[in-house]
């Protein structure tokens, strides 16, 4: 079945050149999930054959091997939809202004909860799954670490906590509606 490029009023078919530039575009973005670890694959919700080579490549240490993995881990690539792939690999790489934005959002909250109490109360009342307890005592050794000129480590564990709890855009939610919270920034 041949691929058509609709570059001008008439549909052709993909040149032949084309198709080899589709296919190394491909190729290099399996280049680019091969670098990732294990655990990180693991989350990005990738077919299972492709997870698997994936995986596989990250084992094999022959360099013909290697390249042979690779052109394979393309072909798996071909039948797959690469859009929602290069999102979570510019997202890592921390293109992603969607994903900047995130960052910035939950930078504001964890602000926002050292500085005042109301806005704990917030958090609870958006996200009742939340641990209450959990969430009072990481607030309060971050004030105290901010009093005492320490270094940032509960800061750190607040912005894990939210950063579990806020949803990124386009990423399952967890509960709450990210919009909601940014309505009174």
């Amino acid at each position: 079945m041949p691929e058509y490029h609709n570059d001008g009023a008439d549909a052709l078919p993909a040149s032949k050149s084309q198709r080899k530039r589709d296919m190394d575009a491909l190729q290099d973005i399996g280049r680019a999930l091969t670098e990732l670890p294990a655990a990180k694959l693991k989350k990005m919700n990738l077919d299972d054959g492709l997870l698997v080579a994936l995986l596989d490549f990250q084992k094999i240490t022959a360099n013909g091997a290697k390249r042979r993995q690779l052109q394979y881990i393309g072909k798996l690539m071909r039948d797959i939809d690469p859009e929602p792939i290069e999102q979570q690999l510019a997202a890592l790489r921390g293109d992603s202004s969607a994903h900047t934005r995130w960052l910035h959002l939950l930078e504001r909250w964890r602000e926002r909860l050292v500085e005042d109490d109301s806005h704990v109360q917030q958090l609870i009342n958006d996200f009742p799954q939340l641990d209450v307890q959990q969430l009072r005592t990481m607030v309060r050794n971050a004030r105290k670490e901010r009093e005492e000129s320490k270094p940032p480590k509960a800061n750190r564990q607040l912005f894990q906590l939210l950063k579990e709890l806020i949803p990124e855009q386009g990423k399952p939610a967890n509960s709450g509606d990210e919009q909601d919270n940014t309505q009174d920034e």
